[in-house]
C-alpha cells in the first residue's frame, strides 16, 4: 500500500468486528509511528493502550461512572470553538447528516442519534483502544507534533490492513482516563483511538466524509509583474 492509497483510504470507522489485533502488531504500528516528525526532537506524545481484559475494565468502570455523570466530566478544552463560524459550521453539520443518514436516524430522533453517539464509548466494538496524551506544560507546537504522531498511527494501520477512529469525545472523560491508565499528573489525556478490522457489511461504514477542493485551502505564491 502506498501512502497515497493509505490516506485516501483511510476513514473514521465506527463498526468493527470482533476479529483480535495480535499486541505484535500494535506494538510494531506504535514502534514505527515513533518516527513522526517533532520540532526540536522532543517527542512529547504518550500512548496507552488497552486490549482484553483491561478494555473490558475501562468500559465496565466507565459505564459505572455514566450512571452518576450522564454528561461525563468538566472537559479540560473544547473540542470545538464555542462559537464555530463559517465555513467550518456548515461542514461540521453536513458531517454529521451525512453520517446518520447512512444509519437512517433523521434529525427528530434524537434519542437514535444519541445511541450512536454512545458507541463511541464502546469503542464501537474495536478489540483495541488507544489514549493519547501530552505533557500540560507544552505549548500548541507540541499539539501538532501530538497530532502528525496520530496521523502517523492512522496510516500504518491501514498498511497493516486495519482501520481506526479518532475519538475527541474522550474529552469530557478526563479524570476517569488518568485514574485509570495511571497516567503521570503532568500529562493529560488529549484524544481517544479505535482500532481494529472494519466490519465490511455495517452502513455507517460506507460514509467518506465531502472535503473541500484544493482552491479552497492552497494559495501558490507568486511575485507580481
Amino acid at each position: 500500500m502506498t501512502v497515497s492509497e493509505a490516506i485516501d483510504s483511510r476513514i473514521s470507522v465506527r463498526a468493527y468486528t470482533d476479529e483480535p489485533v495480535p499486541r505484535e502488531t500494535v506494538e510494531r504500528i506504535l514502534a514505527a509511528a515513533g518516527r513522526s516528525p517533532s520540532g526540536g526532537n522532543l517527542q512529547p506524545w504518550q500512548v496507552y493502550v488497552l486490549m482484553d481484559e483491561a478494555l473490558a475494565a475501562f468500559k465496565a468502570g466507565l459505564a459505572e461512572r455514566q450512571r452518576g455523570k450522564p454528561f461525563g466530566e468538566t472537559p479540560l478544552f473544547h473540542v470545538y470553538p464555542p462559537k464555530l463560524h463559517e465555513p467550518y459550521r456548515t461542514r461540521r453539520f453536513e458531517c454529521g447528516e451525512d453520517l446518520y443518514a447512512t444509519l437512517g436516524i433523521p434529525r427528530e430522533d434524537k434519542a437514535g442519534r444519541m445511541r450512536q453517539f454512545a458507541g463511541n464509548f464502546d469503542f464501537f466494538g474495536a478489540p483495541v483502544a488507544l489514549f493519547f496524551a501530552i505533557d500540560k506544560r507544552m505549548d500548541r507546537n507540541q499539539w501538532a507534533h501530538l497530532g502528525m504522531f496520530m496521523q502517523s498511527v492512522m496510516l500504518l494501520a491501514r498498511e497493516a490492513g486495519l482501520d481506526t477512529c479518532p475519538q475527541e469525545c474522550w474529552a469530557i472523560w478526563p479524570s476517569y482516563v488518568a485514574e485509570f491508565v495511571g497516567m503521570d499528573e503532568a500529562l493529560m489525556p488529549y484524544c481517544g483511538m479505535a482500532l481494529g478490522h472494519r466490519d465490511p457489511d455495517a452502513p455507517v461504514n460506507a460514509l467518506r466524509t465531502r472535503r473541500a477542493p484544493l482552491a479552497d485551502y492552497a494559495r501558490f505564491v507568486e511575485v507580481p509583474a
